[in-house]
């Protein structure tokens, strides 16, 4: 076996060893929060108490209790105990058969406030059909095609609906308003739980990428690396002037009607490029930094600095600004390398030596 043949070998073992034991890490990370669950069924049992539960499944189930929060993205979600902060649920059924002490704000193809369920704070919904039977201590705002009052509802406060109000409407205490905007955008924010569930994510398929190219192009890598460090300038510029100059050339080219399956093909090449721009430039960065510290590992380097652009991307404008340059200097520094190794002659040494093209 030749040196290119070994290396290619190592390259590709590296790569599956790697994602392995990636993908392992996930259910680990998971299980280490007690609060964010994900799974075909999340349960909190009967006898159970948890602080909080975030959860991304199949089904939800709270038989126990939870003394903070609930928010839920899942097939159904149910609730027989006791939840002492709010309800967000997104989900094709929403059940409420225990307490809620919050408020409760629901989107989902169904909604049920049980007989005997209670909800102590106010309640949001839209929702295909909505059934309350329970008791409401807050104001309720529902939109449904069809909105049903039990013979136990007890609504404490006022009703804004929207749709087909039916039942049990003396058990209103307040002021019943239809209004044909409740329900239009209704849905719980589930904001951290989806930032999480992003992050986590982007931050395994931007590792991914980043461990295919190290892997099958360590040479062309390093170049980048080296290039973002030696002449930033140039790397930014260029960066800027492929990001505007691209789209421009694509539209040019989709003027002809010959040019359009070309144009949509390079429109995905183009994002592709745009992709790998993103992970080069926070790994060069990230090697860069190391460097001062007499770090040379690119591997590191790639997790420092696809963990640090995540860390950026939480912080209002500066952060979204610090990626953006980032991201100009990766994809500048890929650029030139591409273009560089284009023009070199397919039978140059350096086109043939094993470790793939090189980025100088």
């Amino acid at each position: 076996m030749g040196t290119g043949s070994r290396t290619s070998v190592r390259s590709r073992l590296a790569i599956v060893l790697l994602v392995v034991a990636l993908l392992g890490t996930i259910p680990a990370s998971a299980a280490a929060q007690s609060s964010d669950r994900t799974g075909g069924t999340v349960v909190v049992e009967d006898g159970e108490t948890v602080d909080e539960v975030e959860a991304f499944a199949g089904n939800v189930i709270v038989r126990g209790t939870v003394t903070g929060e609930v928010n839920a993205f899942a097939g159904n979600v149910r609730v027989d105990g006791n939840v002492g902060g709010d309800v967000e649920a997104v989900a094709g059924n929403v059940e409420i058969t225990g307490s809620v002490d919050g408020d409760v704000n629901g989107a989902g193809g169904n909604l049920v406030v049980a007989e005997g369920a209670t909800i102590g704070g106010s309640l949001e919904a839209g929702a295909g059909t909505a059934e309350i039977d329970g008791t409401l201590e807050g104001d309720a705002a529902i939109g449904a095609d069809t909105i049903r009052l039990g013979e136990n509802a007890a609504i404490e406060g006022d009703l804004r609906y929207g749709g087909t109000l039916e039942g049990n409407t003396d058990a209103v205490a307040g002021e019943i308003t239809e209004d044909s905007r409740v329900g239009v955008g209704t849905g719980p924010t589930l904001q951290p739980f989806a930032d999480w569930l992003f992050a986590v994510y982007a931050f395994v398929l931007n590792l991914l990428l980043g461990a295919i190219l190290l892997g099958l192009f360590p040479r062309f890598s390093d170049g980048v690396a080296r290039r973002v460090a030696t002449d930033p300038v140039r790397s930014g510029l260029a960066g800027l002037g492929v990001l505007v100059g691209v789209p421009i050339l694509l539209v040019a080219i989709a003027i002809t009607i010959i040019g359009i399956p070309v144009t949509v093909v390079g429109a995905f090449l183009f994002a592709l490029l745009i992709w790998i721009g993103v992970v080069y430039g926070r790994f060069a960065v990230a090697a860069w930094l190391l460097s001062y510290a007499g770090v040379d590992n690119r591997w590191l380097a790639l997790v420092v600095g696809l963990l640090g652009g995540a860390v950026f991307g939480q912080i209002p404008y500066v952060g979204g600004f610090l990626n953006f340059v980032i991201f100009l200097l990766g994809l500048g520094a890929l650029s030139i390398g591409l273009y560089r190794h284009r023009r070199r002659t397919p039978d140059s040494p350096a086109a043939t030596r094993p470790g793939g093209p090189t980025a100088e």
